[in-house]
């Protein structure tokens, strides 16, 4: 099997816009790049473990059962819709550093357990690019290594982003404004994913 094709899809997985993404954007932007490190790092894992445990077979338990997947969609989507909510209402005041919420290791780690475009990315890892043979698990540990080290550079250019969003949106109000433009994209990541 060429790499080269899962390659470009861990790259295209990992740098479109998602709950993810959104999230380390906007804490890079309160509290900075450093600080939103082990959240990145915790997400990263967290995905990848995600492919890991999917290609060794635990994805089949969503195919075969729709309703725990289901549960685990809308689950995924409510949490979402109140980690928006947050966003989108923290006033003026508690943009500072100090004052507004952090998006710990933790809160990104959990994300991807209920983050719908997480599980059906591993799923389409394990259904496109699952190696067979008699080394299919070894394989599949170095995809998952390979889609670790992939959203790990995807997610960093997003915390830069989030870092040049200050230099761009100068005024408290550019910046409310900007972070509730991030609050409705994770709204409409969330439902989309869900209803996907």
């Amino acid at each position: 099997m060429s790499i080269a094709p899962f390659l470009l899809f861990a790259f295209v997985a990992s740098i479109t816009p998602g709950p993810t993404n959104i999230l380390i954007l906007a804490n890079s932007q309160h509290h900075g790049v450093k600080a939103t490190l082990p959240a990145l790092i915790s997400g990263c894992v967290a995905a990848s473990m995600i492919v890991l445990i999917s290609g060794a077979g635990a994805g089949e338990i969503l195919r075969q059962y729709p309703l725990v997947r289901q549960v685990m969609s809308w689950g995924g989507v409510a949490w979402l819709s109140w980690m928006s909510w947050q966003l989108y209402s923290a006033p003026a005041a508690n943009l500072s550093a100090k004052q507004s919420h952090r998006f710990t290791a933790r809160a990104a780690a959990l994300l991807q357990v209920v983050n719908p475009k997480t599980w059906m990315m591993a799923l389409a890892v394990v259904s496109l690019f699952a190696p067979t043979g008699s080394h299919a698990l070894r394989d599949i540990a170095f995809m998952a290594l390979w889609f670790l080290l992939i959203s790990i550079g995807c997610l960093l250019c997003w915390a830069w982003l989030g870092k040049a969003v200050n230099r761009v949106f100068r005024t408290t109000v550019a910046m409310v404004r900007f972070q509730r433009l991030m609050a409705l994209c994770l709204l409409i990541s969330a439902w989309a994913g869900g209803l996907a």
